[in-house]
């Protein structure tokens, strides 16, 4: 089979052949999504290049569930994306919304689907990069990209790296050299956004500095901001969330109230809807 054979489209009326009884014999991811979804658009292509690098491991059944909405009622779908696997003709696990690639082979890992062995053999470093450091995975992405220079896509997993570890110079340059279907891929305009807040970190010292110094001084506004945005860039959502509410908690006018529109730039970056409801709520609780 093809990669692109693992992959397809799905109604309602084939849903019980081609994937409740299919998932007896291999594992299958269905994707419900929609076309005026942007998260949708960001995990797509992800998942079309797992189920071709996974080489059969599992299928990718994709609904749309504007065009088949019985089948998105009857299966309980509230919001989409929501990625549904099947095993054993069974749902078994799912999520919703879009995850980066690492996050989407843990997720394979954890119920059991591992790369075919050619395809293992082809890309052998794909199953340790979830365990990489940040540092490490921007370096084992240097090295995949020297490999495979012409991969623009490995490019934009580099620049969001990058940003991960306050390089946003290099981040920016290749982001600036993405072709436009990538460049106006949702990740890459995220990326984009994030260029920002990776801008206030250039100069400034690692985040294990400035825990140090806040250890010393907790009263020190500047520094507690400037970890708030280490963790926001480093993907640490939550905790660079905690960070700069704690700001505006001690000092709501602090530095012109540097800390509510850090807080603002930080909702627009987060794609976990419930995480950022959250913490808007609570922001909204301190501020009125």
């Amino acid at each position: 089979m093809s990669g692109s054979t693992y992959a397809f489209d799905v109604t309602t009326t084939e849903f019980e052949q081609q994937v409740i009884l299919k998932s007896r014999e291999v594992p299958v991811l269905v994707d419900f999504w929609a076309t005026w979804c942007g998260p949708c658009k960001q995990i797509k292509p992800l998942l079309e290049k797992l189920v071709s690098d996974y080489n059969g491991a599992f299928l990718l059944a994709k609904v749309d569930v504007d065009a088949e909405q019985q089948l998105a009622a009857m299966v309980g779908i509230r919001s989409v994306p929501t990625i549904l696997l099947l095993k054993d003709g069974q749902i078994v696990d799912g999520f919703p919304g879009a995850l980066p690639e690492a996050q989407l082979r843990a997720f394979l890992s954890q119920h059991g689907i591992e790369p075919a062995a050619a395809e293992a053999e082809a890309e052998p470093i794909e199953a340790t990069v979830p365990e990489l450091l940040p540092e490490e995975q921007v370096a084992e992405l240097r090295v995949r990209i020297a490999a495979a220079p012409e991969d623009d896509g490995l490019k934009l997993d580099l620049a969001c790296a990058l940003l991960g570890v306050g390089q946003s110079d290099e981040a920016e340059a290749l982001l600036d050299a993405l072709p436009a279907n990538l460049a106006n891929d949702d990740r890459a305009r995220r990326a984009r956004s994030r260029l920002g807040f990776a801008a206030l970190l250039a100069g400034a010292p690692a985040p294990v500095t400035l825990q140090t110094q806040l250890a010393a001084n907790p009263d020190d506004h500047a520094v507690r901001h400037l970890l708030g945005v280490h963790q926001i860039v480093a993907g640490d959502s939550e905790a660079g969330l905690e960070t700069l509410l704690e700001v505006l908690r001690r000092d709501k006018s602090w530095n012109e109230g540097q800390a509510r529109k850090a807080l603002i730039e930080a909702f627009n970056l987060i794609e976990d809807e419930d995480l950022v409801g959250r913490y808007r709520r609570r922001m909204a609780s301190l501020l009125f």
